[in-house]
């Protein structure tokens, strides 16, 4: 797999979950399913994005922390998606493994910035390559 920066990724990450909800079955149980999917499996890169523009280390913190509880929900909804037999495991696998993937960075980000607890975990860069930073 060729190397993408993490913003790229979660963007095509949550690209992912828009495809995989346009092609599952509907019913009666798939819209707050659905719903719930697509709020978290979007919203991991979302506020990885508010992260990079944190004002302060502890701010940058909680965002990446809002960022690894919604991965957390995003690997529990494609697991209960299979579980429901409304979608095939094979199809959510590569979802699935991504995600795990995604959630081990944001632990290690988040440890890594709780440890060093200083500003100089604020700022990342952008798509553009610019360093972000709160000060």
């Amino acid at each position: 797999m060729d190397y993408l920066p993490l913003d790229e990724r979660l963007l095509k990450f949550a690209g992912s979950i828009i495809v995989l909800l346009k092609k599952i079955r509907r019913g009666p149980l798939f819209r707050p399913l659905a719903d719930q999917l697509l709020r978290s499996g979007t919203s991991i890169g979302a506020n990885y994005e508010e992260a990079t523009g944190a004002e302060s280390a502890a701010d940058f913190i909680h965002k990446m922390q809002i960022s690894l509880k919604e991965c957390r929900e995003t690997c529990y909804w494609l697991q209960l998606l299979v579980e429901g037999q409304l979608v095939d495991g094979d199809t959510v696998a590569p979802l699935l493994d991504e995600a795990i993937q995604l959630r081990r960075i944001f632990i290690s980000s988040v440890n890594k910035a709780k440890a060093r607890g200083t500003a100089s975990n604020v700022g990342t860069q952008n798509r553009e390559g610019r360093t972000q930073n709160a000060e």
